[in-house]
C-alpha cells in the first residue's frame, strides 16, 4: 500500500515526465498527463512517435527528460518498463510510479535496490489526483 510519504516525495518534483503518452485521448498514458494538466502540475510527454501531445511538445525518451524532472509516471508494458527503469535511475530519477499493467516485479526490484521511491501497488494517479475527463 502507498504511504503519504511516498506520495509527498513523488509530488515534490517541480515537473514530472510521462512515461508512454499517448496522443488518442481515450488511451491512459493521454489521461494521465491530462491529470496533471487538470491539477496545475507542469508534465512533459514522453514518446518517440509523437511531436507534441495535448499541445505539449514531446522528448523521444527518459533521457531527453530535463533535469529538474525527478518523478515519472510510466504506462508502458511490464518489458518496457524493465528497460525504461534502467534509463531512469542512469539520468537520477528519483520516483517512479508504475501505473497498474507497467509494473513488474524485477522492475520494482531494480528501483528498491537503487534507492528510487517506486510505487507500483496497482494505485492509480488518476484515482489518487481525481481525475475528470
Amino acid at each position: 500500500m502507498v504511504t503519504k510519504e511516498q506520495l509527498d516525495q513523488f509530488f515534490g518534483s517541480e515537473v514530472f515526465g510521462v512515461i508512454g503518452a499517448s496522443a488518442n485521448r481515450e488511451k491512459f498514458g493521454n489521461k494521465v498527463l491530462r491529470v496533471y494538466m487538470q491539477h496545475g502540475k507542469k508534465a512533459i510527454p514522453v514518446n518517440p512517435k509523437e511531436k507534441e501531445i495535448e499541445g505539449i511538445p514531446c522528448v523521444e525518451s527518459v533521457e531527453d527528460l530535463p533535469s529538474n524532472v525527478k518523478s515519472i509516471s510510466v504506462i508502458t508494458p511490464p518489458a518496457v518498463t524493465e528497460q525504461m527503469v534502467h534509463k531512469a535511475i542512469a539520468k537520477g530519477i528519483e520516483n517512479i510510479w508504475m501505473q497498474p499493467g507497467a509494473e513488474s516485479v524485477a522492475a520494482v526490484e531494480k528501483c528498491r535496490k537503487n534507492n528510487i521511491n517506486v510505487i507500483a501497488d496497482g494505485s492509480c494517479i488518476l484515482v489518487v489526483l481525481g481525475y475528470r475527463d
